[in-house]
C-alpha cells in the first residue's frame, strides 16, 4: 500500500489536471476542505469507498492509488525494452486488503485479484458485479444483499461465512469449495457449479434456474428447498440432509446418492440411467417420477 504522503500526492496531481479546486472535491465528496487539505499534505488518509469516488470523479482508474500504478512520467523513464510492454504488466493489480472490514453500499464492480482481502468482512448491499473474484478466499464472512452478477469466482473457497439473499447470476463457480458455510435466499440462475464441493453447511431456498451441475459434491450438507433442473451429470451426494428438494425436468447420469433416507426428495419429469436409478432406489426414493434411459 502506497504511504500516506504518496496517496496525497496522487490526489493532488489528478485534482490540478481536471482543474478542480480543494473546496469544489470536497463539495463533490460531501467533506470539509480541511480535510482534502489534510489528505494532499499526507496527514491522512481517505477510506477504500472515499478513494472509490475519488477515482470516479477524478477520472482515474482505482489502481491509480496503488502503489504498483505507474504514471505517464514514470513511464516516459522506462528502458525502451519495456516500450513495448503489455497494459496488464504496466498497470499491476490493485493491492488493498480490506479484511476485517464492514462494507455497505459499496460499489467494487470489475475489481480483480482480491484473493484473501476481504476474509472476516461484513458486506451489505455491496456490488461485485462483472469481477474476477477467482481464487477469492472468504473466512467468516457476512455478506447480505450483495450482487456478484457475472463475476468469476472460481476455484474460490468460502468458509465459515453466510452469505444471505445475494445475487451470483451467470456467475462462474467452477471449482469453488464451500466449507461450513451457510448459503440461503440467493440467486444462482445461470450459475456453472461444475467441480463445485459443499462440505458440512448449509444451502436451502435458493434460486438454481439454469443453473450447471457436472462434477458438483455435497458432503454433509443441509439441503432445503431446492429445485434441481437440466442436467445433473457425475454428481455426489453423501450423507445430505433433504428437505422438500425437487428434480424437475432433470435427466440424472453418473450421480451417485449415499443417504439413509430421500423420502424428502422429489422427481418431476426426470430422466435417469441405469446406475443413479439403482442408487435412488436402494434409497427409497419415490421413483414414479423418472424414466430410466435405456443405454
Amino acid at each position: 500500500m502506497l504511504s500516506t504522503k504518496m496517496i496525497g500526492e496522487r490526489i493532488t496531481e489528478a485534482r490540478k489536471k481536471t482543474s478542480v479546486s480543494q473546496a469544489g472535491l470536497a463539495e463533490l465528496l460531501f467533506i470539509s476542505p480541511q480535510a482534502v487539505g489534510k489528505w494532499e499534505r499526507g496527514e491522512s488518509m481517505p477510506d477504500i469507498l472515499t478513494l472509490n469516488r475519488l477515482a470516479e470523479i477524478l477520472g482515474v482508474d482505482l489502481n491509480y492509488f496503488s502503489e504498483n500504478f505507474q504514471n505517464q512520467n514514470e513511464k516516459q523513464n522506462e528502458d525502451e525494452s519495456t516500450v513495448d510492454e503489455s497494459e496488464s504488466v504496466k498497470q499491476k493489480k490493485i493491492n488493498w486488503n480490506m479484511s476485517q472490514g464492514s462494507w455497505v453500499d459499496a460499489d467494487f464492480s470489475g475489481l480483480k485479484n482480491l484473493n484473501e482481502k476481504f476474509s472476516s468482512s461484513h458486506m451489505k448491499n455491496c456490488k461485485f458485479i462483472g469481477s474476477d473474484l477467482s481464487r477469492i478466499q472468504l473466512s467468516d464472512n457476512h455478506v447480505l444483499g450483495c450482487d456478484f452478477s457475472s463475476s468469476n469466482l472460481s476455484n474460490s473457497h468460502i468458509k465459515g461465512s453466510h452469505m444471505t439473499k445475494d445475487v451470483f447470476k451467470d456467475c462462474l463457480l467452477k471449482g469453488t469449495q464451500f466449507s461450513g458455510s451457510y448459503v440461503s435466499g440467493c440467486d444462482f440462475s445461470e450459475a456453472d457449479f461444475s467441480d463445485a464441493v459443499f462440505k458440512s453447511g448449509g444451502f436451502e431456498k435458493n434460486k438454481l434456474e439454469q443453473a450447471i451441475w457436472n462434477q458438483s459434491s455435497f458432503h454433509g450438507m443441509y439441503l432445503a428447498d431446492l429445485v434441481f433442473e437440466g442436467l445433473v451429470t457425475d454428481c455426489y451426494f453423501e450423507n445430505c440432509a433433504f428437505k422438500h428438494i425437487t428434480f424437475e425436468n432433470a435427466v440424472l447420469t453418473n450421480t451417485f446418492f449415499k443417504n439413509k433416507s430421500l423420502k424428502q426428495v422429489k422427481f418431476i419429469n426426470c430422466k435417469a440411467d441405469r446406475m443413479t436409478y439403482e442408487f435412488l432406489k436402494n434409497g427409497k426414493a419415490d421413483l414414479t417420477g423418472i424414466e430410466l434411459i435405456n443405454t
